[in-house]
């Protein structure tokens, strides 16, 4: 590869990076895995309550009553095809790091 390429293949990840940074720090920031869980404890403080009521009123118990499995099948053609570009990419990005370092490691090397 020439200086040029190499360059151009520097600022790219460099941009990638930057990219993927901001967009975690802004999901951070804006509290939306905090969301997410206070979401997740508050569901299962009423099943919580909703158990205990159960036990007071004497009712037969059953664990599978009071745990929401969410086996939700989201997969369709688009989402397929996104898993199939996103395994093709990783492929992808997995050469071009290995050969960026080995011509780094051929450079140190000489």
């Amino acid at each position: 590869m020439n200086h040029k390429k190499l360059n151009k293949l520097f600022r790219y990840a460099i941009l990638i990076s930057f990219v993927t940074f901001f967009a975690l720090y802004l999901s951070q920031s804006t509290g939306y895995f905090e969301y997410r869980n206070s979401k997740k404890v508050s569901l299962t403080n009423k099943q919580i309550e909703k158990f205990e009521q159960d036990v007071k009123e004497g009712k037969n118990v059953d664990i599978e009553k009071y745990i929401d499995i969410n086996n939700k099948n989201y997969q369709n053609a688009v989402s397929k095809a996104g898993l199939s570009i996103s395994n093709t990419t990783e492929k992808v990005i997995q050469k071009i790091i290995s050969g960026s370092f080995k011509i780094l490691g051929d450079l140190v090397g000489e």
